[in-house]
């Protein structure tokens, strides 16, 4: 556990030296992240000019569930990027025979070869939106609360990550150059809004089978005083475990699978 600590720290510590290296290359990309992110609140103050609550949900508490969202979501974006692209960089490619021979995990290395550094942007929006709109709601945060934010913030991102996972070891048997991972990657739009202004069958499958609903919507619901979602909420950790401990057996599994591109 050490040795992968002081080498996670040096990983960050040499990219962050050489991305921020070029900075024109380094503010550009956080000008692109922080307007996605000005964006997505914009669309959100059109919409509640035009209705005063959606299906019971008031627009502070719909910014509250998108600032959380966002907290998870920024850490998940910072090392997501070298899953996004997995395919086509490592195994068309035929990266991964780099990657198999240094004795080092081979998910530590895909996960923190490369930082999306500027996506940090969105863990510090996200924080300032739920201080917002916790003063505008009234939510007073008793030490239980904070507690439960410390898990809920981990268990999120663990869900992100490990859901993305899933879906990057199908390289492993069916080679594609665009992979599966974009198109669900648009769902995480889904998990940013109150679950219960969709469809039975997209509530179950947020929930059940793509859990993003598990990653921003459930953790969010005991702060703001929906008991009725009580046992989602308490679930959270449990389905990140379960989702985290299903990917990496299937990347094992995946890793065994794998035969070099001999290139």
């Amino acid at each position: 556990m050490k040795r992968h600590l002081r080498l996670l720290i040096r990983y960050f510590a040499q990219y962050s030296m050489v991305r921020l290296a070029y900075k024109a290359d380094f503010f550009i990309a956080f000008a692109t992240s922080m307007t996605a992110t000005i964006l997505g609140f914009g669309f959100m103050l059109v919409l509640f000019t035009k209705i005063p609550s959606l299906q019971g949900w008031s627009f502070y508490e719909v910014m509250f569930l998108y600032g959380f969202s966002l907290i998870p979501l920024g850490f998940f974006n910072v090392l997501s990027w070298n899953l996004h692209d997995f395919s086509n960089l490592y195994i068309i490619q035929g990266r991964f025979d780099r990657v198999l021979l240094r004795p080092v995990h081979s998910l530590f290395q895909i996960l923190f070869e490369k930082f999306r550094i500027e996506s940090l942007q969105e863990v510090v929006t996200g924080t300032a939106v739920l201080w917002l709109c916790s003063g505008k709601l009234g939510l007073e945060w008793s030490l239980a609360d904070m507690a439960w934010f410390l898990v809920m913030v981990p268990s999120a991102a663990v869900i992100y990550i490990s859901v993305f996972l899933l879906l990057t070891t199908v390289s492993f048997w069916f080679e594609d150059r665009v992979g599966i991972v974009p198109p669900v990657f648009n769902m995480l739009t889904f998990g940013r809004y109150p679950l219960t202004i969709y469809n039975n069958f997209i509530q179950f499958m947020l929930s059940w089978i793509v859990p993003f609903a598990f990653a921003s919507f459930y953790p969010t619901t005991r702060f703001l005083g929906r008991d009725e979602f009580a046992a989602h909420f308490r679930a959270v950790p449990l389905v990140a475990a379960f989702f985290l401990l299903l990917a990496l057996m299937v990347w094992n599994r995946g890793v065994r699978n794998y035969s070099s591109t001999g290139s």
